[in-house]
Order: structure tokens, then sequence, then C-alpha cells
């Protein structure tokens, strides 16, 4: 295996007494396509917004690049009720939020479409270039740093060519077909510059000529822009096409990980979630 871009160590997740997710030990390697699957309410989102910063881990750590990016442990009132499997206590707490996290090197989409829906294809892209802005807050409202916005424009422009979006690059996000609204989306978290592409059930909704060329779309922007891609997705023609490896969850614990092939033919993911064939 390659050398991992992100680790998840113990990751555990409760809500009061609801274990989402429960010692999640998880090694996304660097250039590689990783999917995490498993049924509805298995903590596949819940994962997925500990790792990105939307939720401060109950237990364990998260590794990005090298670096712990969240560390907590069971604390006060938790602790009396926590029933996550790791209990072994870790030595510092440690946040990083949302937007420390994108400008580290991590992106992501939504199961549900997140756009400004009243900007335009654009606007949508150029906003996610602000967070790498060097300019201060002076220089940017008396547009002191023309130079940079004039960049940050012209990367915008050539981005939305590259995803093939600037022929509709003045058009209100919210007027674009569903499958383009999903690709802006996936533009927009490319615009920040990430290394890592979390992309959380981008087919969902999609026809299954939609989700051809989504499949086909992942590929090509791991390769031009030299991404890992961690995605959450049900399509499982999608997963089994595109990912190196995969990890299956069910009720917040993994129950198996390996290759497409391996997973296919995993007697415990089909009984759990993948089924069997009653002919």
């Amino acid at each position: 295996m390659r050398e991992a871009l992100l680790l998840t160590e113990h990751l555990t997740m409760q809500f009061g007494g609801v274990v989402a997710v429960d010692d999640l030990n998880i090694k996304i390697p660097t250039g590689e396509i990783t999917a995490l699957i498993g049924p509805n309410g298995a903590g596949k989102t819940t994962a997925f917004n500990v790792i990105t910063g939307g939720y401060q881990p109950t237990c364990g750590r998260v590794i990005f690049d090298g670096q712990i990016i969240a560390e907590n442990h069971p604390r006060s009132k938790m602790k009396k009720i926590y029933s996550g499997t790791y209990t072994e206590p870790s030595t510092q707490t440690v946040v990083h939020t949302p937007d420390q996290i994108t400008r580290l090197g991590m992106a992501r989409t939504f199961q549900n479409i997140r756009l400004f829906k009243d900007l335009s294809v654009f606007e949508n892209v150029l906003i996610a270039k602000h967070c790498h802005i060097k300019a201060s807050l002076f220089g940017s409202t008396f547009r002191l740093n023309r130079a940079e916005e004039r960049a940050m424009r012209a990367e915008s422009e050539a981005l939305l060519d590259r995803v093939g979006l600037l022929s509709s690059a003045n058009e209100k996000s919210s007027s674009l077909p569903y499958g383009k609204q999903r690709r802006l989306e996936i533009a927009r978290a490319l615009a920040t510059g990430p290394r890592l592409l979390l992309l959380d059930e981008p087919a969902a909704g999609m026809n299954p000529k939609e989700t051809d060329e989504l499949s086909a779309f992942i590929v090509e922007i791991k390769e031009a822009f030299g991404l890992t891609i961690f995605l959450i997705e049900h399509h499982m023609n999608l997963v089994m096409d595109i990912s190196d490896s995969i990890y299956v969850l069910d009720y917040g614990k993994t129950i198996a990980y390996g290759t497409p092939a391996e997973i296919q033919n995993n007697e415990r993911v089909i009984q759990a979630y993948l089924g069997v064939d009653e002919s």
C-alpha cells in the first residue's frame, strides 16, 4: 500500500447514547480512490463530518498528511455514558475547524448539493478561491489586491474550462441540469486546491448515463489534479469500477476492507449490504 495521506485511529462519534461511528481505523493511500460503503444509517456521512471538522470526535484521532487535525476522548458527562469500543484515553485534545482543514488541503462535497443558487457558475467557483486569499481585509476592501483578484478570476475561468462548464459560466447555478450542478459542486471543491477530495454520494439522483459520465469525470480529475479521493456511494457499479479499495461500515463498525473483487465476494458484506440474487 502507498503512504497514507489520511488516517483515522479509533475514531468514534457518539450522540447521546447512540454510537454512530465506532472505532473506525482507515488508511487512505496517496493517489488512490478509496470508497466507504454500507447501508443507510451505517455512519458513513458522520465519519466524513468528523474528518472534515464538522463534528469533534468523541474519541480517537484524525491525521492528515502526518498532522493530527482532530483528537479527543470522552469527558465529564460523556465519560459516564460512553459506549464506544475503544476506551484508551488520549493525551490531548486537538480541534481544527472546517475552514482550517480546507486550507490544509482537504475539500468535500455533500450528499445534497450545496451551491450558492442565486450566484452564477463562475461566482460559485471564484468564492472558493478566496479561501487562500493573501490580501488583508483592508486591502480587499479598497481593492489593493487587483493582481491577486485577476489571477483568481483567470484560474476560475481555466478550471471551468477544464471541467466542461465554461460555456455556462454566466448562468445561475440553480438553472443548470442536475448532472452539471454536481459537476459544479466538485469544481468548487477543486477551486480550493485540495490534495484530498471527499465525495459524499456524488451519483445520488443520477440516471445511468449521468452516473457513467460521473465515473469517467472522477477518474479524469484524479489524474489531472493529482488527487487522492475518498468517496461514499450507493451506486455499486461506480464504486466497483473506479475504486482501488473499499471499506464497508454497518451500524458504525467496519465489517470489511479490501479490493472491489474481495468485497464483492465477502459473505459478511453480501449479507449486510450487497444482497444475493434470489435466482
